[in-house]
């Protein structure tokens, strides 16, 4: 889906890793039934540095993983997650909808489980928690993650993403996030069509950027006679990295990395991680490049 982008064309220390964190999006989305249990389990098998899990608060306002607006779209419910309570989505078949035909995860016992019980089941594993609920009231969420976070000690292995800025803006100062997606996208854009470098660092602590490799926009300009509407394509180079990386500590981490070209141009740009949906094949190309 393109993003429509509103932006002023103006006129006139890098990552140490050898290669970037392998992160399990939706815990593995490909390989098993997504924001599972079994997907987890699954993708740290496979090598994944990290695990990227989605959140959403149940009708108890407790923290659980799961991504659509409909359960039916993955489970064999229906309806949406804040209508049921933790308890009960605990007994929902999350392995329902997998697979093209013969939805091998079917009746396996795979419920959506809630983050508490994902932090207490994988003590040494870090993850990326994507705030994704889409009629939580953004304190009310807040303090249920905090809740969870500060009582299982896990503020230090997590860091949190939202595509809706107001769900960062309401976290408190102690919990570890990324910079809003906005304000990447609109930072990538100015440096890719206008090549102006704009980063406003207040202080020398480390910041956290996330975005695709490539993204296609809509870019909106403003005349004194009306607009102009045209396409365009904001993509990560070396100019993008320089120019994140000139203030400071910026951590940087490309969504959709799903093939081996994209990784290489991940690996070259040294990025911090990249998101990949199947673990399993990337356990695969990482063997080729060490062999």
């Amino acid at each position: 889906m393109k993003e429509r982008l509103t932006i002023a064309l103006l006129c006139c220390s890098f990552s140490t890793l050898a290669a970037p964190q392998i992160i399990a999006h939706r815990a593995g989305t490909d390989d098993a039934p997504e924001n599972t249990l079994v997907a987890i389990d699954s993708s740290l098998k496979n090598g994944a540095n990290a695990i990227w899990i989605t959140l959403q608060l149940s009708k108890d306002q407790i923290p659980v993983l799961y991504r659509p607006s409909a359960l039916e779209k993955l489970t064999d419910k229906t309806g949406k997650v804040s209508d049921y309570s933790q308890k009960e989505l605990a007994n929902v078949d999350a392995g329902w909808n997998f697979g093209d035909n013969d939805h091998p995860f079917r009746g396996k016992g795979i419920h959506i489980p809630s983050l508490e019980e994902v932090l207490k089941q994988y003590p040494d594993t870090f993850f990326y928690l994507d705030i994704k609920s889409p009629d939580a009231e953004p304190t009310v969420l807040a303090k249920a993650l905090s809740d969870v976070l500060n009582k299982n000690n896990s503020l230090k292995r997590i860091r949190v993403y939202s595509t809706e800025a107001k769900y960062l803006a309401a976290l408190p100062a102690e919990i570890p996030r990324f910079e809003t997606r906005d304000e990447t996208r609109s930072l990538l854009a100015n440096i890719s069509l206008s090549h102006t470098c704009n980063i406003n660092a207040k202080d020398k602590q480390p910041r956290w950027y996330g975005l695709e490799l490539k993204r296609d926009v809509e870019v909106v300009e403003s005349f004194t006679l009306g607009e102009g509407r045209s396409k365009a394509t904001l993509t990560w180079d070396e100019e993008a990295m320089k120019c994140f990386r000139s203030q400071g500590n910026a951590h940087i981490i490309f969504f959709g990395i799903n093939n081996e070209q994209d990784y290489q141009q991940a690996v070259k740009l040294k990025a911090d991680g990249v998101m990949v949906n199947s673990p399993a094949k990337f356990k695969s190309i990482l063997k080729q490049r060490k062999s």
